[in-house]
């Protein structure tokens, strides 16, 4: 499916319920782009009853290892990224099946910081955000939804003090918020392309989690 706006034309991954309808999800990927294991997350929650919307914000190009993944998240343009989302959010919310005015967010490492800015840009239009090991920016907090973080125990990439930052600051801004930390994991634990770091047990549970959360905010 494609996705155009004013200047930009990319592709997305939607997945939808067999219902034929449901509450929206936008899928925000990793550093990695949207690989296969981000795909899967759309499908997983179009089994759940969801419409699920996956934004391509790398333009195609797919990483494998760690150099090429830093060489794609720095070459891309911020504006740019928050244009896709920003139209991806209007795409999803618009879409025949898409039921109710609101959406939920569920955003991976980079996408979790993306997350949090699209639910601060457009509050009204976001009532749930999911963090997969990804914080974002601790001004971007006085929002209208409620948050679900999952963050893992020995993580390079995510500071605890800062994680813990962000949750304080979720709270204080009168966000209902939730973060889990995953013992004996560390960063991409949810994601089974990663092998040097999925956690089948804790991804399980984060899934069931979210799950829970996504039915409660949303429906």
């Amino acid at each position: 499916m494609k996705l155009k706006t004013n200047n930009i034309e990319t592709h997305t991954h939607l997945a939808l319920p067999a219902s034929g309808s449901g509450p929206g999800v936008l899928v925000l990927h990793p550093w990695w782009g949207l690989n296969e294991d981000i795909k899967n997350v759309a499908n997983r929650l179009a089994e759940a009853g969801f419409v699920a919307l996956a934004p391509d914000l790398y333009d195609g190009r797919i990483a494998t290892t760690i150099p090429e993944a830093e060489e794609y998240s720095s070459i891309m343009d911020q504006d740019t990224a928050q244009e896709i989302i920003r139209a991806a959010t209007e795409q999803l919310l618009a879409h025949e099946a898409c039921q109710g005015s609101q959406i939920g967010v569920i955003g991976f490492s980079l996408g979790g910081m993306y997350g949090v800015w699209i639910a601060h840009a457009q509050p009204e239009q976001v009532a749930a955000v999911v963090l997969f090991y990804g914080a974002g920016m601790l001004e971007e907090t006085n929002t209208q939804a409620s948050y679900l973080g999952h963050f893992a125990a020995n993580d390079p990439y995510e500071d605890a003090d800062y994680v813990a930052q962000l949750e304080q600051s979720l709270r204080e801004n009168g966000r209902p918020t939730t973060f889990h930390i995953y013992p004996n994991t560390g960063h991409w634990f949810f994601e089974p392309s990663r092998p040097d770091a999925y956690d089948e047990a804790a991804s399980q549970l984060a899934w069931e989690r979210t799950l829970a959360f996504l039915n409660e905010t949303l429906r």
